[in-house]
């Protein structure tokens, strides 16, 4: 019987952990996360279920000369949006898939 009162306990540990991770989900998804390119002419903001939110674009970077510098500041900002939103995933939830290799 001692067994069942170790396997009711860890089952407690698994639902607190799982209450935990869906709390930890929730608060990085209201998150925001800003990448700024061309030394911040262009910023990307996205929020942590990776949807882009907002694009601010200064005056000056619009040209319709230079249409290409104008999408590759939009694409650089919008891939260190993610970088972040990518980085802040991994150091929240991967305090609960420590040594597990699990995918979240």
């Amino acid at each position: 019987m001692r067994g069942m009162g170790n396997m009711q306990g860890m089952m407690k540990k698994m639902q607190k952990m799982q209450k935990e991770m869906v709390e930890a989900q929730e608060a990085l998804n209201a998150q925001t996360f800003e990448g700024a390119a061309g030394g911040g002419m262009v910023k990307v903001v996205m929020n942590g279920q990776r949807e882009m939110l907002e694009i601010n674009l200064d005056d000056s970077v619009v040209d319709p000369e230079d249409i290409e510098m104008l999408q590759d500041l939009i694409v650089i900002a919008t891939n260190e949006a993610l970088k972040k939103v990518e980085e802040t995933t991994n150091a929240t939830m991967g305090k609960f898939t420590q040594g597990m290799n699990l995918p979240f």
